[in-house]
């Protein structure tokens, strides 16, 4: 089973899903029915589930998101976004998986040109919504650059049962070869889980972006085949990018541990 962590819906009826007075970007395509449009993509990619991602945008405004979980609700699941910054941003997380329990995962965003969310993860508003994210059993998704990662270690280790899902290979593309040790070292914690996406940031040969292979088959092997997810993209990286690794490895990386870590059973 192939399970997609990535993708964001942006609607073109902006009177129904308008964009967030703090939105940082505004997405260039749109669809009329943006959820038909991703089911027809997941099938085409053979993709049979799919964790969707609250995009910036929209801000912490998910009513888009919570229309998709309702029209697929065993198809899919989705992320939160909430401003660290805004004191009551726990309170409203906790409404938000009250009001939907598919909600499963927090996305913190800090990176070079990305630091309008948080000033550090030592802020007492990041330790006030991670602290919430744990209390819900949620996961902690972390859009981090390299040079945020070692201010992710307390946290971390202070929530051990709270899994952390680090986006895009932690984005290598947004720090230096030290800083992206400090990415490599957060394999140190059983609960934190390397996504094997964004290869299309790092590289440009597509489709496969072979350039990278060696760099990623490091991370991979330092997260290991139980701590990898593939996350987005196309499903082919991961055999193009582990030719090696056994069939067992390959179907944990594909879907096989977001699975586990939603509990998602294999019968639709």
């Amino acid at each position: 089973m192939i399970i997609e962590w990535n993708h964001h819906l942006f609607s073109s009826d902006t009177a129904r899903y308008p964009w967030h007075p703090r939105a940082t970007y505004i997405p260039s395509e749109t669809h009329a029915d943006p959820l038909a449009h991703y089911l027809r993509t997941m099938d085409e990619r053979g993709v049979a589930r799919a964790v969707i991602v609250q995009p910036e945008p929209y801000g912490d405004d998910h009513a888009l998101v919570l229309d998709a979980l309702a029209r697929e609700p065993e198809r899919l699941r989705a992320t939160a976004l909430f401003y660290p910054k805004d004191s009551d941003a726990p309170r409203k997380l906790e409404e938000l998986v009250k009001r939907e329990p598919r909600i499963v995962a927090v996305r913190f965003h800090a990176h070079r040109g990305k630091e309008m969310y948080l000033d550090r993860f030592s802020d007492a508003g990041v330790n006030a919504l991670w602290e919430k994210a744990a209390e819900l059993g949620l996961v902690v998704e972390l859009h981090i650059g390299p040079n945020y990662a070692a201010q992710t270690r307390d946290l971390i280790a202070a929530f051990p049962e709270t899994p952390v899902l680090i986006d895009h290979l932690g984005e290598p593309a947004y720090g230096t070869i030290p800083e992206y040790a400090e990415v490599l070292a957060l394999a140190d914690f059983p609960n934190a889980i390397m996504k094997l996406s964004g290869l299309d940031h790092i590289a440009g040969d597509a489709p496969l972006y072979l350039s990278v292979q060696r760099f990623v088959r490091q991370v991979a092997n330092t997260f290991g085949p139980a701590r990898l997810a593939w996350g987005g993209g196309s499903p082919a990286w991961v055999y193009a990018h582990l030719p090696d690794w056994p069939a067992a490895d390959i179907a944990q990386v594909l879907g096989g541990n977001l699975a586990r870590l939603l509990r998602w059973s294999e019968a639709l």
